[in-house]
């Protein structure tokens, strides 16, 4: 992202937009390297940035609270890395995002691949092959227990 490109997103804010940016990583991976620079640059610009451990109320409905901020946000960042795809909270952003993106034409994902090779997310290998099976065996595991009951 250019800075002319993040002046111009920070002087035209949108009465609708609440963000203009959704930060989506895994915490693990990137918030206190990657993300935490990333978050100060794009604010230090002028730009309402939303970061769940900064956005998030404590004791809400964390669920309904992230779903509201992807809706109100315009420019959607995917940090993909290692551990990404292992968590559901991630996916399930991933998810919300694509279907915003859907519904509103005029919003835009920039992905970011960290120490993560594209091809692995685009493809589904190395560990978003395995973090996907896991899921797979999780999901058969889940509805197997509630087949029993």
């Amino acid at each position: 992202m250019t800075s002319s490109t993040i002046q111009r997103a920070s002087s035209s804010t949108c009465i609708r937009n609440s963000y203009h940016v959704f930060l989506s990583f895994r915490g693990e991976d990137t918030r206190k390297n990657f993300t935490d620079h990333l978050y100060t640059t794009l604010v230090a610009y002028g730009l309402q940035v939303f970061r769940d451990d900064e956005e998030l109320e404590k004791g809400g409905d964390i669920a309904s609270d992230l779903s509201r901020a992807i809706q109100e946000s315009k420019i959607f960042i995917i940090i993909f890395s290692k551990n990404y795809a292992n968590s559901r909270w991630c996916l399930n952003e991933l998810v919300k995002i694509m279907e915003q993106m859907e519904e509103k034409k005029k919003s835009m994902v920039l992905p970011v691949f960290y120490h993560v090779n594209p091809s692995d997310v685009r493809k589904q290998s190395g560990s978003y092959e395995e973090a996907f099976s896991n899921h797979e065996a999780d999901a058969n595991q889940e509805k197997c227990h509630v087949d029993d009951q």
